[in-house]
């Protein structure tokens, strides 16, 4: 059984897709960030940078996990699902889960922040956040114009 620590944002959303995408059994628990319920001692023991989402793997001795994409990984590794055992393709798949960290979910990110929750507009921060995120989803449309997966299965 895992505990998953989330709240409602893409972040969270990664992880339950990945929880439900390999059919494990995990029970959910509401972080609540208005409330500042990830800056809680208990939370931090769990997630020391106090970001959702994290996961405590009961069934590994009560293993907390941190980060979405350290999550993703390790749930891939631990269910032998979305992650080859292959080398080459592994490389493949981790190419794209770190486009997706280091990428698309940094740069949506700030174009939400900027675009929305500012309460002056920044012109130049919104558009160069807007044009930065459309530019990854060009890549992305541009590698699945030539094939049905980013990697593989995956």
């Amino acid at each position: 059984m895992i505990d998953f620590y989330t709240a409602p944002t893409p972040n969270g959303h990664k992880v339950s897709c990945t929880l439900e995408a390999m059919e494990l059994e995990y029970e959910t628990h509401v972080v609540n960030l208005m409330e500042n319920e990830q800056k809680k001692p208990e939370f931090l023991a769990i997630s020391p940078n106090g970001r959702i989402p994290a996961i405590v793997d009961r069934d590994a001795n009560n293993l907390p996990i941190f980060e979405s994409g350290a999550i993703m990984i390790y749930l891939a590794e631990k269910t032998g699902k979305l992650m080859p055992k292959d080398l080459n393709e592994k490389a493949k798949v981790l190419e794209w889960v770190m486009f997706q960290m280091g990428g698309v979910g940094p740069m949506m990110g700030q174009a939400n922040v900027f675009f929305r929750y500012f309460p002056e507009k920044i012109q130049p921060a919104i558009d160069r956040y807007q044009n930065e995120g459309r530019r990854l989803f060009e890549v992305l449309d541009t590698h699945l114009a030539k094939q049905d997966w980013l990697a593989k299965d995956y």
